[in-house]
Formats: structure tokens, sequence, C-alpha cells
């Protein structure tokens, strides 16, 4: 806890994409929790809920390889603040979308955000190694991971509560409302040479060709076996997560008869799991040597699937909540630890479109699972999805043992952070 103060109090940079990561990620769950309930509410369908996840899927699939190669290429700042303001807007939107007969038009604004969304999400991950030091960037990568988990928790939570309070309309606003603070902060990030990346490795600087760009960041992450081991471990955590997106509303809206409040808890308690795991990410990250980190997140791919079975079958709700809660726990300590490994290893000129490609790759995923289990969920009982769902994200754990087992698993070298870029720190506020 020590370092990430200490890490907001001297990096100003750090510190302005921070706040404005809270904001905007609760604002988020606004939206995601809002959105959904409404959706049930309206059509009483599981079917229409799955269908919606679907159509956030999609664009968010398309979108990332685009958003990969023009973070490759142009300012990631302005790319974020233009992605910031876009989603403000389909946000505000929402607020006309909540009758029944209306219902059509929260698939298209779900689609318009989601299509947005790569190009500012991506675009954080990709800055983050050149607004910190070395030495900050394991605390930094940790924070913003537990930040993100702690807006789940805190956004699901409050969200489902507000609707029922305030009604949906009051949860698309604050949405809203949160992409414009999101960007403002952003705006406030300076840094010498700016936020484009170096490309020196094309002669055609000024020419774009996306396709063939992304297919050369594709080559890039085939030729480092530990990247692919990494998005193969995505893949196999999507086939079962993509599920758990379905499963929350049903368990917490008809298992459970509790409302979008039912919903907004189960929700919550992930995000708990996520924010303790991602606290003991960071406080054993600078502990262990690269063996040790394999066995670990080893462990933690095994507690991530076998918890998601067992919250599959527990019945009183306060134990469905434990094991979501540890589920999420192993899934938050992979996701800290390996993305920190990513992040020290990708070049700058790489990391958009490899930052992107995971997202891609995880949405796409994701789509399959949720389309599953929302056409098996008028045939199937929620708890036997959450048991097929787990079952399929232990697929995690063997897909990495048999990469280490293959000899993939190598430790990469790791790249120096470009320090002259990075602001000064301690100089006062813009």
């Amino acid at each position: 806890m020590a370092g990430f103060v200490q890490l907001l109090r001297q990096n100003r940079n750090y510190r302005y994409t921070w706040l404005g990561q809270i904001v905007s990620e609760i604002g988020d769950h606004f939206n995601t929790i809002a959105v959904f309930s409404l959706a049930l509410n309206n059509t009483n369908s599981g079917l229409v809920v799955s269908g919606l996840m679907i159509a956030r899927a999609i664009p968010a699939v398309m979108a990332g390889p685009l958003a990969g190669v023009l973070l490759d290429r142009m300012d990631r700042k302005q790319l974020m603040i233009a992605s910031d303001l876009m989603r403000a807007v389909v946000a505000f939107c929402f607020v006309f979308a909540v009758r029944p007969e209306q219902t059509a038009w929260l698939f298209i604004l779900s689609a318009l955000l989601m299509f947005a969304s790569p190009f500012f999400t991506s675009g954080r991950s990709a800055i983050l190694p050149a607004i910190t030091t070395s030495d900050e960037l394991h605390t930094a990568n940790s924070l913003t991971k537990t930040t993100q988990w702690t807006a789940l928790t805190v956004g699901a939570m409050l969200g489902g509560a507000s609707a029922m309070q305030f009604g949906y309309q009051g949860a698309f606003l604050f949405n809203a409302m949160s992409f414009l603070f999101s960007a403002a902060c952003i705006a406030r990030l300076r840094k010498r040479k700016g936020f484009r990346p170096e490309r020196t490795a094309l002669a055609e600087d000024r020419v774009l060709r996306p396709w063939h760009e992304y297919v050369e960041g594709l080559r890039y992450m085939r030729s480092v076996p530990l990247l692919w081991a990494f998005a193969l471990v995505h893949i196999g955590w999507a086939s079962g997560g993509g599920a758990a997106q379905i499963l929350f509303t049903l368990f917490g809206e008809v298992v459970y008869p509790y409302g979008p409040a039912g919903m907004g808890t189960i929700w919550g308690f992930a995000g708990v799991g996520l924010l303790i795991g991602g606290g003991v990410a960071n406080w054993s990250g600078a502990k262990l040597d690269f063996k040790g980190y394999k066995r670990f997140i080893t462990i933690c791919f095994v507690i991530h699937g076998v918890a998601y079975i067992a919250f599959s079958q527990a019945r009183p709700f306060w134990l469905v909540l434990v094991f979501i809660a540890l589920s999420r726990f192993g899934m938050g300590v992979a996701g800290v630890l390996n993305t920190t490994l990513m992040l020290r290893t990708v070049p700058d000129v790489y990391r958009g479109r490899v930052f992107a490609t995971v997202e891609s790759l995880v949405w796409g995923v994701m789509m399959l699972s949720m389309a599953a289990a929302g056409y098996v969920s008028g045939h199937w009982h929620p708890r036997t999805i959450g048991t097929a769902a787990g079952i399929l994200s232990c697929s995690t754990f063997i897909i990495w043992m048999a990469a280490d087992w293959k000899g993939r698993l190598k430790e990469p070298a790791k790249l120096g952070v470009e320090r002259e870029e990075v602001e000064v720190h301690g100089e006062p506020d813009i």
C-alpha cells in the first residue's frame, strides 16, 4: 500500500491516469448492471442478455486490430481522449432507451460503446511503461489492475443499488459523465516526446497499411513463445469467462430472486476476489524469480477453475459469493503478474498491437462462450451451465502446464524504459 501511495504522490502522469480510471470504470459497471437488468426486466429472457453481450463482443473484436495498429502509429493520448468523448455521447443516449419497445436500441448503443473501448483500454496499457520508470512499472500495473477490480466491486454493488433506487436513467447519466472526467484527466498527461511511438523499423513510416502491420504484430507475438502462451491462456479463461457474464445475471435474478441488487452483489464479490488477488500479486511480484512465478501461476489457475465449478453448485447465497471471489482471486494474481511481464518485455513499437490482439482474442472467445450459455439457458439449469463453464476454465491450467512441459515458458529479456521520456517527478501540476 505504501508503494501505491508513493507512486501516486510522485508520478503526476500516472496520478491523472489513475484518477480517470477510477471514475470511468465505476461508470462502466453502472452501465453494465443497468443494461443487463433492464433487458431482463423488459423481456424476461436470458437469451436477450446473451445477445447483448454478443452485441458488445463483436464490435470489440472488430475494433481490436484497427486499434492496435493506430495505437502503434498515432498519438496514443489523443486516441484515448477521442475514445472517451465518443463513449460519453453513446452512454448518454442510453437514457432514451429504457422502455420495453426500445430494447433494440440497447443492442445498437452497446455495440457502439464497445467499438470505441479498445482504443482506450489497449492505449492505457501501451503507455504505462512510458509514464513510469522500470522500478515503478510493477507497482503501477498492480495498482491499475487493483483499481480496475475495485471499480468492479464498487461499481457493481452501487450500480445495482442505484438502479433500484434511482432508476436506470441515473446510472446511464453517471456513466456518460464519467467518460468526460476521464478525458479531462488524460488531457493532462505530459511527456517530452509525446505519446506517439517511434517507428524506426519502417521505411515507409507515413504509409498506413493496417492489415500488413497487424500481421507484423502477430508474427512478433508468434516469435516469442511466452507471449503466445499468454494469449492461449487468455483464450482458455474466456471460454468459461464469457458464460460467467450470463451466469451472474441468471444467478442474481433467477436462481436467487434478488433482482439487480443480487446481480450487483455477485459482480461485487467477484471484484473483491480480483482485488485481493491483485494485492497478493503486487506483494509477491518483487519476490518471485521466474521459476517461482511459473509455479505460483499454475496454482492460481487451478484455484480459479475448481472454485468456478464450486460456485455453480453451492446452495447458500453466501457460499456462492465466497467461491466466485476465490475463483476471481486466482485470475487476479495471474492477471497482474502476466501483464507486468508483458509490459517489461514487449517493445514499444509492438505494444499497442500486442495488447489489442490479446483483448480481441478474449472478446472473440467470450462471444462464443456467451452465445452458447445464452442458447442453452433455455434448456439447462444455470448450475449445469456453470459447471460446464468451470470445466472449460480449467483449460488455463492445462495450457500453461503443457507449454511449460514443452519448454516454451522461457524467461524473456527485459527491456529498459525510456526514462528520459518520462516527466520529471515532482514538477508542479500544469
